[in-house]
């Protein structure tokens, strides 16, 4: 796709075009055309259930950079916000996830991160840089699947080009969701799609459920190309995916973060786990290739502790929880008991595939996706929530 990133390299056989509102098409010479070119179509208001086409391109070319944002709103409605990327003329999405998971946040919750691939410039630009690629066609859609309307705001920056290089892979992207997860069975990340192929990484949002001290005990596994009782990769726990260790609070890297960390208390304290909880691992300088298959699972093992005097609460918890690993260390003392064990939270993924042809994936299950994630009680909504519904009802208004 040429070495865009090197800034002394020159091709002025690269079409550099854009798609706003304002230029449906992206064509040349046609930028700002509303209101005589003075910023007179820079959004629009969907409706409830309204779904519009972005972008309906003819190649070859790549999507550069997509930058979008939406008003503050609850967390189901923004989770409601669903984008789908269709390739060369294809009836089925090969991308089809709620538009704030693609853009890195899960449980419809705005943060500020930055990443080398994705970034939420002060929690309110949503930008993504990750290469799509198209031979023959691109269309891209936008659907607000909420019970409300909203505005949005956007621009796909591409370029038209002589031709994709047949080593260029079409980005897939696919959100899965179990809530709660099935106990000594892996939540999967990535399954389904033929090589050859590149898995790119994920953004994971989990709900903490169990009451257990520890939810990420779990080690990431990759199978790859005829791999099936064991994996090629495996990990060392969920925080060591990310790129930390001994526990998981919020941070950005550029390989790896925490964007999203809901607690109602302090983060440091033991046994202390968050409400709701996202990471984002980028597999750019550790490539992930596949030559004709690819399955990323996580496994749903975390850590618990029980001090002197708490011999029911370690019963009713050995019950309910087969143990994993080496299983219980009883050292006497103060502590009764601790050791790791399977367990069920509310996982959701979305993984970023690129494959060398366009492939079908699920679309999203809008209504179980926002299942479960209303705002808690001791999560403040953002000031700007009620002027930016007050600024829609008045530009509902003046359209009827």
């Amino acid at each position: 796709m040429n070495n865009v990133w090197d800034p002394s390299f020159l091709d002025p056989n690269l079409d550099c075009r854009a798609v706003t509102f304002e230029n449906p098409a992206g064509a040349r010479g046609a930028g700002g055309t509303a209101h005589g070119g003075r910023k007179g179509a820079p959004f629009r208001i969907l409706s409830a259930g309204e779904r519009v086409v972005l972008a309906d391109l003819q190649g070859p070319g790549v999507v550069r950079h997509i930058w979008m944002t939406f008003p503050p709103a609850k967390p189901e409605d923004l989770r409601a916000l669903v984008l789908e990327v269709f390739y060369d003329g294809a009836s089925a999405p090969s991308i089809s996830v709620p538009a704030l998971d693609f853009f890195g946040l899960p449980h419809g919750r705005r943060a500020e991160f930055y990443s080398s691939l994705i970034s939420v410039n002060e929690g309110r630009g949503f930008n993504t840089y990750l290469p799509m690629p198209f031979r023959r066609r691109i269309r891209v859609e936008f659907h607000n699947a909420a019970p409300n309307p909203t505005t949005l705001y956007f621009q796909i920056d591409y370029t038209l080009e002589l031709g994709v290089a047949e080593y260029n892979g079409y980005l897939h992207a696919i959100f899965r969701r179990e809530n709660p997860t099935v106990p000594k069975r892996d939540f999967v990340i990535a399954d389904g799609l033929r090589g050859p192929g590149r898995y790119v990484g994920c953004v994971v949002g989990i709900r903490v459920i169990d009451k257990g001290m520890w939810y990420g005990e779990g080690e990431v596994k990759i199978y790859r190309d005829g791999d099936r009782d064991l994996p090629t990769i495996c990990g060392t726990g969920l925080e060591d995916y990310v790129g930390s260790a001994w526990g998981m609070g919020r941070h950005c890297g550029p390989f790896g973060g925490v964007p999203i960390h809901v607690a109602e208390g302090p983060a440091d304290v033991p046994g202390s786990n968050p409400s709701f909880v996202s990471f984002y691992r980028w597999h750019l300088p550790d490539p992930v290739m596949f030559s004709r298959e690819i399955k990323v699972t996580i496994q749903q093992i975390g850590a618990a502790m029980f001090l002197a005097g708490q011999e029911a609460e370690l019963a009713a918890y050995e019950a309910n929880h087969p143990v994993a690993g080496g299983g219980w260390t009883r050292p006497g003392g103060s502590i009764l008991a601790w050791g790791i064990a399977e367990r069920s939270d509310d996982y959701c993924a979305t993984a970023f595939v690129y494959c060398r042809e366009p492939q079908p994936v699920p679309q999203v299950d809008v209504a179980a996706a926002i299942k479960d994630i209303g705002r808690l009680s001791f999560e403040r909504p953002d000031p700007m929530e009620q002027v930016f519904y007050h600024m829609l009802s008045a530009e509902r208004a003046k359209v009827s």
